[in-house]
């Protein structure tokens, strides 16, 4: 029995929109810096949150994609998002791109985790709390 695919964006976002992401995603990441690539993969994903809203019900409840995105409303910490980013490791994995990244400290992080994080704050606006 092959092994089950991790969910997809294309799914929510259409063949097209998730081609782009993923040609600029191939050509951007290798030497694009974490703090400006983070904020542009949380766009994709407020897109695709957007696109997952105007499902009807029973077509996002099919679609897992969609289902994390609009279950992601309701989370704050990205532990508690592994699902989400899921979604955003097979965008990676599908750009043949690692997400993986190492600090002048020599401390291991994710592009994919600081896009997740992002996404997750997207609306957060501290100098109004």
């Amino acid at each position: 029995m092959p092994a089950k695919r991790a969910p997809s964006l294309k799914s929510v976002v259409g063949e097209q929109t998730y081609a782009v992401w993923v040609d600029m995603l191939r050509r951007l990441v290798p030497d694009g810096r974490t703090h400006r690539l983070a904020p542009m993969i949380a766009g994709m994903l407020s897109y695709a949150y957007l696109a997952a809203s105007d499902m009807d019900d029973e077509e996002a409840e099919e679609n897992s994609a969609a289902t994390i995105l609009l279950e992601s409303e309701e989370i704050g910490d990205p532990d508690d998002a592994p699902e989400l980013l899921g979604l955003v490791n097979r965008l990676f994995k599908d750009a043949k791109v690692k997400p993986g990244r190492v600090s002048s400290q020599g401390e291991g992080y994710s592009v994919a985790e600081s896009a997740v994080e992002e996404f997750l704050h997207w609306s957060d606006m501290p100098w109004e709390w």
